[in-house]
């Protein structure tokens, strides 16, 4: 698979030390990019990054609490539970303006998280978009990749969608994508994300009842540009 050339080059993962975060930042780190991990807790970054930086030698990646790396990326994913969506976002909304801001958020309400359970607001990549005003073009992806794809080195057997109110942002972050080895798509406006979302509980439900930890989606009947 031909990876598009995009202009990002550093990119900082908000909840890099996680389970999604860590395994996007590491994938990004293996394919050049220059990755800092954010957190809450600065220092528990720094350890992710120095153990990252041991596992792939050469890696260009640093840790920081989450405004310092998002001030110091070109580009920002968002990769944290619903629950801290919001408070994160409006710690870190002012190191955003004039950026894209990859959204990953899933609206899952615990205990219930195979039941497809939307806020008012339609989804929570609207939700993002609305805490960090106008200044920042908001993208949705990722939602539907499990946490065990994202850490092995194999390349993954499932697609990614990309959902965004701005072509020329959707098709960076589809860039960004094929450089962590997915096929990668374009779904349309940011509001399609609440397909994307609801699919997340399907996903899980799927997984507890074929006992798997990886279903994914793979789209046929279409190929993607450079395929």
């Amino acid at each position: 698979m031909n990876n598009p050339m995009h202009p990002v080059r550093s990119i900082a993962v908000i909840g890099g030390t996680g389970a999604l975060g860590g395994g996007l930042a590491r994938r990004w780190a293996r394919a050049g990019l220059t990755v800092h991990i954010g957190s809450r807790e600065g220092a528990k970054a720094a350890q992710a990054a120095v153990e990252l930086a041991a596992a792939l030698p050469g890696a260009r990646v640093s840790g920081h609490a989450n405004p310092e790396a998002a001030a110091v990326a070109g580009l920002v994913v968002l990769a944290v539970p619903f629950a801290h969506q919001r408070p994160i976002l409006e710690d870190i909304r002012g190191a955003l303006q004039g950026k894209i801001l990859v959204d990953a958020t899933v609206p899952l309400v615990p205990p219930k998280v195979m039941r497809a359970q939307l806020p008012k607001e339609g989804c929570a990549a609207l939700i993002s978009q609305a805490i960090v005003g106008p200044e920042t073009t908001v993208v949705s992806a990722f939602q539907n990749v499990a946490a065990d794809v994202l850490a092995a080195d194999a390349e993954p057997e499932c697609d990614v969608l990309v959902a965004g109110d701005k072509a020329e942002a959707r098709e960076t972050v589809v860039g960004l994508a094929r450089l962590a080895g997915f096929r990668a798509w374009h779904a349309g406006p940011l509001a399609n994300s609440a397909a994307m979302e609801a699919l997340t509980s399907v996903l899980i439900f799927m997984n507890r009842h074929y006992k798997s930890g990886h279903a994914g989606i793979r789209l046929t009947g279409v190929e993607p540009p450079g395929a």
